[in-house]
């Protein structure tokens, strides 16, 4: 008895040297019954934006969005020694910092208190910590800016430069850009380990002066400024941000941002993943449409808080909770996917795990896959990473105010998420997921997902393509003989429709009309109607599909057939004196169309016309027959043999 007892004061005493060497600790809550927020009126702790983003995608309001309330924050405050951190409502936590246990006591003491744990030990200032980016931050300056315009984009409207161009051509994300999708309107939630000088550095110079930093917040030292601390996130905001032209330019450049910093770059514990929620939190309540999370969780520097592989299930690790929460509330996370490829650990790493968390490998801007980008899949077997984009040798901008490459699935997932804020500024009427999906499909592995790339290399093209089909409406009616189509869809001046026809007897469909879009520079919502007179056409189902060109430059050149509409004609119509559909319409006919022989061509004007001018051409183009003709007002038929 006297042995087991000494054991047990062993165990407490190790318990109780272990604890102290952490002051750092986190308290979960067991409700938020305190609370004085009501699920009717959201705008107290929620913005517009983010009620809209609920609202726009049919999204609950729901106790996690709840703030925690101010009496037990107040109460764990009020005991002497305890300093409170951060504040997460979506696990309804408190982090907080003391190095009494006394006090620990006092705050697991009170009612509404379900439990602490140690979550990070003391801050030594003494003893540098390690930088745990710096694998990544190698940046090799690259040459001075182009001259000129990229071979073969003088259409874009961005000048790229040589290096930028390649990065975002592996995508074919210039299209984007080139039909007005520039981040315009969207909102980009930056979580990272800090932002250098961001306020003084050439690529962001057009970020600065139109104001698109929205907000500012360091949860490691809880102070509004982030400009002192580590080049990590700065570099991976150029990777979106950057307007140089012919030198780097960004993929959303023209979107709104807010900058994180919740990582704390001189050590890894536990809290940085609770930093992490309460940044995603701030995202989604400031309205922030995406998150992209250039850091990522599997080993501390205690070995009390490591994760396993199996742990990367989606489930367990704080901050892939809170990531998958983040994209219930609606917004797309973009995480990279982790460094590790060449190491030990090999996998993912958290909150990349997570099934709605967009996990993004790194490739070069030819396409071949970085060694040292983390393998998949997830240990519950979900396909990770999920998408890949350019992290080797990614170009960015260096704190010397040069630009450089680096390399990491850091750079990668800003890459892919600046694509991605563009894609989804066409398409606000799909929601995170649909979206997720569109850039999955669009993969360059799409049918055969691995564990390196996922599903692949997005193309950005072929993501707007299959979102355009979706949203794409059409409708016809038919009245007398003539035939009235409707469709609603998505263009700029650039683009252009042609309409096809099926009639009854038909092989295959045939053009009949060309449609060109409205005036815009900037893709935008149009409505369009088309009017079909039908001549000597049998009764039976007419089938017409739209066709829109959405790149007409030749070299490029992409369209889709975007919707099909059936119409049923009851009886035939035909040409006659006495069934004419429209008599005062100018048309020309052949009949019989094709002809094997003898042919009649009916002509039917409102004017008379003098000698008029007939010139037959075979299929290729010869000319085989002139005619001249005179002809009064109404219908006039000509033979042709």
């Amino acid at each position: 008895m006297k042995k087991a007892l000494f054991l047990i004061l062993l165990c407490v005493l190790l318990f109780c040297e272990s604890q102290a060497q952490f002051t750092r600790f986190i308290i979960r809550l067991k409700n938020k019954g305190a609370t004085t927020f009501t699920f009717a009126s959201p705008s107290a702790y929620l913005s517009p934006r983010a009620i809209d983003r609920r609202t726009r995608y049919n999204i609950a309001i729901d106790s996690t969005d709840l703030p925690v309330p101010a009496s037990y924050i107040n109460q764990v405050k009020a005991i002497p020694g305890v300093t409170v951190l951060n504040v997460s409502r979506w696990l309804n936590a408190i982090a907080i910092d003391t190095t009494d246990p006394n006090a620990l006591a006092a705050i697991n003491a009170l009612p509404f208190v379900q439990s602490s744990s140690a979550i990070a030990a003391k801050i030594n200032t003494t003893v540098p910590g390690k930088n745990k980016f710096s694998e990544e931050l190698q940046v090799v300056p690259v040459i001075p800016p182009s001259q000129g315009r990229v071979q073969g984009t003088e259409g874009d409207f961005f000048n790229y430069g040589n290096s930028s161009y390649n990065e975002i051509h592996l995508h074919k994300g210039e299209f984007l850009h080139n039909i007005g999708l520039r981040g315009q309107g969207m909102q980009i939630a930056m979580l990272d380990g800090g932002f250098f000088n961001y306020t003084t550095l050439d690529a962001m110079d057009s970020i600065i002066a139109n104001n698109q930093v929205l907000s500012t917040w360091d949860f490691v030292n809880r102070e509004a400024s982030v400009v002192e601390d580590n080049s990590h996130g700065m570099m991976c905001l150029s990777t979106i941000a950057a307007n140089m032209p012919g030198q780097f330019v960004g993929k959303a450049p023209k979107a709104s941002f807010h900058l994180f910093k919740t990582e704390d770059v001189a050590s890894e514990y536990p809290i940085e993943e609770f930093n992490w929620v309460c940044g995603a939190e701030r995202a989604d309540s400031s309205g922030a449409d995406i998150i992209s999370s250039s850091v990522g969780y599997n080993t501390f520097d205690n070995n009390l808080g490591n994760h396993t592989y199996s742990e990367m299930n989606g489930n367990t690790a704080m901050c892939t909770i809170g990531a998958d929460l983040a994209a219930k509330k609606g917004l797309i996370v973009f995480n990279s996917n982790g460094n590790e490829g060449g190491n030990g650990w090999h996998y993912l790493i958290a909150p990349a795990d997570g099934d709605s968390v967009v996990a993004v490998g790194a490739v070069n801007a030819s396409g071949t896959v970085w060694s040292g980008s983390s393998y998949g899949p997830s240990s519950d077997g979900q396909i990770k990473p999920d998408i890949a984009s350019v992290g080797l040798n990614a170009l960015v901008q260096g704190t010397g105010n040069t630009i450089g490459v680096g390399t990491g699935t850091s750079f990668s997932c800003p890459n892919m998420a600046g694509l991605g804020t563009c894609l989804w500024q066409g398409f606000p009427e799909f929601n995170n997921m649909r979206i997720i999906r569109a850039l999955r499909e669009a993969g360059s592995k799409a049918l055969v997902p691995d564990d390196r790339v996922g599903y692949g290399i997005p193309d950005m093209k072929a993501a707007f393509t299959s979102l355009l089909i979706e949203y794409a409406t059409s409708t016809a009616s038919v009245n007398s003989c003539i035939v009235t189509l409707n469709w609603n869809s998505k263009d700029m001046d650039a683009m252009k429709y042609e309409i096809q026809r099926k009639a009854p007897g038909d092989a295959d469909y045939v053009k009949i009309a060309d449609v060109n879009p409205q005036v815009g520079s900037l893709l935008a919502n149009h409505s369009y109607q088309f009017t079909n007179t039908l001549t000597n056409v049998a009764a039976g189902t007419i089938s017409y599909r739209i066709r829109q060109i959405i790149d007409t430059t030749t070299a490029t050149f992409t369209a889709a057939f975007i919707d099909t509409a059936n119409v049923t004609i009851p009886v035939s119509c035909t040409t006659t004196g006495t069934n004419d559909p429209d008599p005062n319409a100018d048309k020309i006919t052949v009949l019989p169309n094709p002809a094997v022989s003898d042919a009649v061509l009916v002509i039917q004007t409102r004017n008379a016309i003098m000698n008029m001018p007939v010139s037959i051409y075979d299929m290729k183009g010869r000319l085989i027959m002139q005619l001249r003709r005179s002809k009064g007002p109404g219908k006039t038929t000509i033979d042709l043999p």
